[in-house]
């Protein structure tokens, strides 16, 4: 890349020779030229600007370099944007604001040139050449790089694209054009058509749609002439039509949210929150304190495709930077998992449940310089959390896109659920001087119900009609154990020691009521049984029998050995 450094309203210009100073009026070119980018007529700041270029090199050029080379001081954030790419913990607006700005430079060309992008696809025909329609930008929207093979562009279901149509007039000698024009340009979703402007070289569509999903977002422009030739003493006269377009593979980002709410037994709340789409983070509580983010941060980065347009006449064609480049905001999962807010007395994270994804790292852009994980992660879609305070009216759940949020819908069943308490209990009900048998009680506190963990999908045949089976198990002497339609489950053991059961209750989203869990500690040794005391007697005579008779052997050997010394 190629910077040039300008004088632009006060500020400078920015740039040098292969590197990119994403600065206040700062370059950000192609490889033949530069294009000016002046802070103050796209009503950002200088610290803004400095933000927007993650796609360009990072130079890293020293502040007395600087000073030097430009004759003024830099801000931090301009030092920063110099050495690294800045990222942000939400979808910023600045990509929205400057692209929304920058099209106003968009122009495109006369009846003897069409301008395009390098990446437009270019159609003619007999009178008509080079036309094209192609879309500059469409926002809010954010593209996800999920893994190393997968990054979806999502947009808000309410939003602006914007485009750029052109074509030229083909004339040949003693001819000219009498009419020419863009006819009228449509937006289809998935071959319907959403609206229709007239004929213009930048058209804008302000769309809403009322539904989320994979959509094929197609921009259609019908463009026509009419030219007259003169053959000998004749005069003709020509017409011609065509329709080009252009589709974009979007995701209509509809960010819909399923809640379940609880209460424990000691007045803490729980809450389990699922969406299929990825998400930015959740609010649970009035006052904004309890928090919890995703794994996603975000950059912001032109549109490449953008740097250098064509201008093509009858005579050929001239590559020149572009005057205007969109640009877009990124989302990458920076983080293993999601994480609470405050860290010390934030919400409790129960569960996690989501999809393992490949490390996205591949999709980035060679030039972006991000934590991006560089492992597996977990692209969650749902949390089971406890807090506290958590205010089931104030909980809500932000998107990636920016100005996105997800509307609540109500689960089958309600989004209540009941949590009590457990009463786990573990007796020795059998024993012998080498192993003991242990029963372990599970029941509802409250009730003295029997709570059964035995799923009838284990067996079918063996299901007890009447009685809830609920997921779960018992852990002891390192097994997993599930309480029968009694609640009662029984377990031998052979090592002496202190042993404790722990109830692991199911998760409460899916039982009502649910249970919190809990412990029970019992204790067995042989010697703490009569039957333990009378085999170590036995075994005791056995093997002192030998010891004692051996003992006996070696007094009247020794007598004897005496007497015959006396003798």
């Amino acid at each position: 890349m190629r910077f040039e450094g300008r004088l632009l309203g006060g500020t400078h210009l920015l740039a040098a020779v292969g590197i990119v100073v994403a600065l206040s009026g700062t370059g950000i070119v192609s490889a033949d030229a530069s294009v000016q980018m002046d802070t103050d007529e796209h009503g950002l700041g200088e610290n803004e600007t400095a933000t927007l270029w993650s796609n360009a090199p990072n130079a890293c050029i020293s502040n007395a370099e600087y000073e030097e080379r430009y004759g003024e001081e830099r801000t931090v954030m301009q030092e920063l944007g110099n050495c690294t790419d800045i990222t942000f913990k939400t979808p910023p607006d600045t990509a929205e604001r400057w692209t929304a700005s920058d099209y106003e430079s968009l122009d495109g060309g006369n009846a003897r040139t069409s301008i395009y992008p390098e990446h437009a696809t270019i159609t003619d025909s007999t009178l008509i050449a080079d036309a094209h329609v192609t879309t500059f930008a469409i926002h809010p929207s954010t593209r996800a790089h999920l893994d190393a093979t997968e990054t979806v562009h999502y947009i808000a279901p309410e939003g602006e694209l914007r485009g750029l149509v052109d074509y030229r007039i083909r004339l040949e000698n003693n001819s000219s054009i009498q009419t020419h024009g863009i006819d009228e340009i449509r937006l289809l979703r998935d071959g319907d058509v959403v609206d229709t402007i007239g004929g213009t070289q930048t058209p804008t569509f302000d769309y809403e749609f009322d539904r989320g999903g994979s959509a094929t977002l197609t921009l259609e422009a019908d463009i026509s002439a009419r030219v007259k030739s003169r053959v000998g003493n004749e005069t003709e006269v020509s017409t011609d039509r065509v329709t080009v377009s252009q589709d974009l593979e979007v995701e209509i980002y509809e960010l819909r949210t399923s809640i379940y709410h609880a209460s424990y037994p000691n007045g803490d709340s729980g809450v389990a929150i699922y969406q299929a789409q990825p998400w930015h983070g959740y609010t649970l509580s009035d006052d904004g304190e309890a928090k919890v983010r995703g794994v996603w941060r975000y950059y912001t980065a032109r549109e490449t495709d953008w740097d250098e347009l064509t201008h093509a006449t009858q005579r050929g064609r001239e590559t020149v930077d572009s005057d205007a480049l969109p640009v877009y905001v990124h989302a990458y999962p920076s983080e293993l998992g999601p994480r609470t807010e405050p860290i010390r007395d934030g919400p409790e994270i129960l569960e996690v449940w989501g999809t393992e994804s490949t490390s996205p790292e591949p999709s980035i852009h060679e030039n972006v310089d991000v934590d991006v994980v560089s492992d597996t992660y977990t692209r969650s879609y749902g949390l089971a959390l406890r807090h506290d305070i958590i205010d089931p009216d104030a909980v809500t759940v932000e998107g990636i896109v920016r100005g996105v949020s997800a509307d609540i819908v109500e689960p089958d069943g309600g989004s209540e659920r009941e949590i009590r308490e457990s009463n786990l209990s573990v007796e020795i009900v059998d024993s012998n001087a080498t192993a003991v048998t242990v029963a372990i009680t599970l029941r509802d506190a409250e009730t003295g119900s029997p709570i059964m963990l035995e799923s009838p999908f284990d067996d079918p045949r063996f299901s007890v009609i009447g009685h809830d089976s609920r997921e779960g198990y018992i852990t002891i002497d390192d097994q997993r154990v599930r309480t029968n339609a009694d609640g009662v489950a029984e377990i031998t053991i052979d090592q002496p020691g202190i042993y404790t059961a722990e109830y692991h209750p199911g998760s409460w989203r899916s039982h009502s009521p649910a249970y919190v869990g809990d412990t029970a500690t019992e204790t067995w040794h042989p010697l703490a049984t009569p039957t333990g005391w009378f085999t170590l007697l036995v075994d005791f005579v056995r093997y002192a029998i030998p010891f004692a008779v051996a003992l006996n052997a070696a007094k009247r050997i020794g007598s004897f050995l005496k007497i015959r010394e006396t003798l």
